[in-house]
């Protein structure tokens, strides 16, 4: 009996040498001592937590991991996007992903050539916009918008070079030669002649 006494004694003095070997370094290759000193024990640093997930775990469906030193819009072509570059880049700044590039739903118009302005590519004729902005369009989306036809205002066509009150009776017309004059200037047609 005392034989097989000894024999456990023996036997429980292996375990400990051999669980002291194995506590002796952490996962981490740090020795036991170390990790004391910082507060930290061998039992603590079995139930740490796991290392954050990565940035592409966390929301790759959101689009491209942003990188703060260079911004999105920089990193990514976002043409035909109907999102400024402000906005594109504060949501890559405030997420961490940049956007995936929209597409303009819609009448997006014509892909813009290059080195063409789209009021030189594509007869805008009647369209109520200026040309510097139908080019701006063009320019910001890279596609020259489809035209707009402007509906023809009642009246009649103004003559170049002549005002419509001097093309028009407009006698009993409440409003003043100015105002018929205008509206004939800003629409290219004298409106008709409204009685009192």
């Amino acid at each position: 009996m005392l034989v097989r006494k000894k024999k456990i004694s023996v036997f429980a003095l292996a375990a400990v040498a051999a669980g002291l070997a194995l506590t002796a370094c952490d996962n981490h290759g740090t020795d036991a001592a170390s990790s004391s000193r910082t507060g930290s024990s061998s039992s603590s640093s079995s139930t740490r937590s796991p290392a954050p997930a990565s940035h592409s775990a966390q929301g790759s469906a959101a689009g491209t991991s942003a990188k703060t030193e260079v911004s999105c819009t920089n990193r990514i072509n976002y043409a035909g996007d109907s999102r400024s570059n402000a906005e594109i880049n504060t949501i890559g700044e405030r997420t961490g992903h940049c956007p995936a590039p929209e597409e303009q739903t819609g009448s997006a118009g014509t892909a813009k050539e290059s080195g063409t302005s789209c009021t030189d590519q594509i007869d805008y004729a009647g369209d109520p916009r200026s040309n510097a902005e139908i080019n701006t369009i063009g320019e910001k989306t890279g596609h020259c918008p489809a035209p707009e036809k402007q509906t023809r205002p009642a009246g009649t066509a103004k003559e170049s070079g002549t005002s419509c009150t001097d093309q028009i009776d407009y006698a009993g017309d409440p409003r003043s030669n100015a105002e018929i004059n205008t509206i004939g200037e800003n629409t290219g047609y004298c409106p008709p002649v409204k009685h009192q």
